[in-house]
């Protein structure tokens, strides 16, 4: 049986239509001028991940390969941002946006932190970018420490699992994901919000714990709670018009390694796109 999860706010409309289209060009735009600006990485980073939100709101099921066009662009960027913060100097070849692009580095910086890397993953990882995910899990440590971004110590374990998964090293894995679970409790978290940790951070560690453990029930059980949580922490008033709300990522991405897992996913939901979920856009263009 298959369970449905409704996603907040009203159906897309034609000013969501106006909004999703002014919100692809702004990123296309900024795509194309970044060889001649490269210090706007951060904002285009801001920008691709907001087209993205913006295509959801009018296409919530990725039907339509403006969408995966989208999808792509934030993969790319995410990825290429960890790409010249990981070089000290030279110049970085990069694809994004159907072009390969040179980039210079730029060392450590704020940016390279580890809300953007968990972003970034999930980007590959629902773009089934095997490539993009490895060379993410070879990110070092110590880039994201010196970032100076402040970070609840949980976040550097949860990266780190994934990593430790990413390239095969079951023990470590282990290790990390437990000291995950123990440092994201409430009662240890100092720097995240209490409602962001516990609706949108946390419930990811859980979810790749049902799949690590290969508990499909759970997994399911879990899914379901994770985007009740989602719609929960965007349907609040300070947040409901927000349209970074209206799909789930991290959630997404687990959901996409349950299904390249071989689980049944028994969720349905305009927070999850199906076309996205089943790989239907696959293979459509080189990434």
């Amino acid at each position: 049986m298959t369970a449905a999860v409704g996603r907040h706010g009203a159906a897309g409309g034609p000013d969501d239509e106006d909004y999703a289209a002014r919100m692809t060009t702004t990123a296309i735009e900024g795509i194309a001028s970044l060889e001649s600006f490269p210090g706007m990485l951060d904002a285009l980073w801001s920008s691709v991940r907001l087209s993205v939100a913006a295509r959801s709101a009018v296409d919530p099921d990725a039907s339509g390969i403006d969408t995966w066009e989208a999808v792509v662009n934030a993969m790319q960027v995410g990825s290429t941002l960890f790409q010249v913060t990981g070089a000290a100097d030279g110049t970085v070849e990069c694809r994004i946006h159907h072009e390969i692009r040179r980039l210079p580095a730029i060392g450590p910086k704020q940016i390279a932190n580890c809300p953007n890397w968990l972003d970034a993953f999930w980007f590959a990882v629902v773009c089934r970018d095997h490539k993009r995910m490895t060379a993410l899990c070879e990110v070092p440590l110590e880039t994201l420490r010196a970032s100076g971004a402040a970070h609840d110590g949980y976040l550097y374990h949860w990266v780190a699992a994934l990593q430790a998964y990413g390239t095969h090293r079951q023990a470590d894995m282990v290790e990390e994901l437990k000291q995950a679970f123990q440092q994201s409790h409430p009662d240890v978290v100092r720097i995240a919000p209490r409602d962001w940790l516990q609706q949108i951070s946390y419930p990811p560690i859980n979810l790749f714990y049902r799949f690590v453990k290969r508990d499909h029930d759970g997994f399911n059980d879990a899914l379901v709670e994770a985007l009740e949580l989602h719609k929960a922490y965007w349907s609040h008033e300070d947040r409901d018009f927000d349209v970074s709300g209206l799909w789930a990522v991290g959630p997404l991405a687990m959901a996409c390694f349950a299904y390249d897992g071989g689980f049944p996913v028994n969720v349905a939901s305009e927070y999850l796109p199906i076309q996205l979920l089943n790989r239907a856009w696959l293979g459509e263009f080189p990434t």
